[in-house]
């Protein structure tokens, strides 16, 4: 009898390593896999939002909620990389955070990139990250900005929606009090 549940430990933990490893072939053939894993390496310290802070991000319009359903959350803008013409996955250009239960909760990421700045290299193309092509949001809009490209990525909280969705279900400014008024 102990030989046969020593037997079958082995099976199920051969199961779970196969299974494990399946998964991690999966990502590393998936794009949008790929790019939420390389979100989540880059953000992992973001957990904390005073370390955020401390690498250049700091709160901007307060808590974002959706036109319908959800809600974006409070954004942390790094202004150095949204002013450059960049596209870095290791650098993105927005932190997304729930205020919940008085603490801040990282989401996820935006990456963000002016359309002007964007069209003086690239005039015929709109910008992709990942292998996703990015949202177009023109000017005037209801953040203030000039006309820009952006890309959700919520790597750190699941999305209804899917991962690279603007608005989340899930997320709520329902707790948010601060930094300005709920927009």
């Amino acid at each position: 009898m102990k030989g046969s549940r020593v037997t079958m430990l082995a099976a199920g933990a051969a199961v779970s390593l196969a299974t494990l490893a399946a998964i991690a072939q999966l990502g590393a053939a998936n794009p949008q896999a790929k790019l939420a894993d390389d979100v989540r390496r880059a953000t992992a310290a973001y957990q904390d939002a005073a370390l955020a802070e401390k690498a250049g991000y700091g709160a901007f319009l307060g808590c974002v909620s959706g036109p319908q359903e959800g809600a974006m959350g409070v954004h942390y803008v790094n202004g150095d990389y949204v002013n450059d013409d960049v596209l870095d996955p290791q650098k993105p250009e927005a932190l997304m955070y729930e205020l919940k239960d008085g603490k801040l909760r990282l989401l996820g990421v935006e990456y963000i990139i002016f359309a002007e700045k964007w069209h003086a290299k690239n005039p015929k193309a709109a910008p992709t990250l990942g292998g996703q092509v990015m949202h177009y949001t023109g000017s005037p809009n209801r953040y203030g900005i000039p006309a820009f490209y952006a890309l959700h990525v919520w790597a750190w909280r699941t999305n209804p929606g899917g991962v690279f969705a603007d608005w989340n279900s899930k997320v709520s400014c329902d707790d948010f009090t601060g930094i300005g008024a709920k927009s």
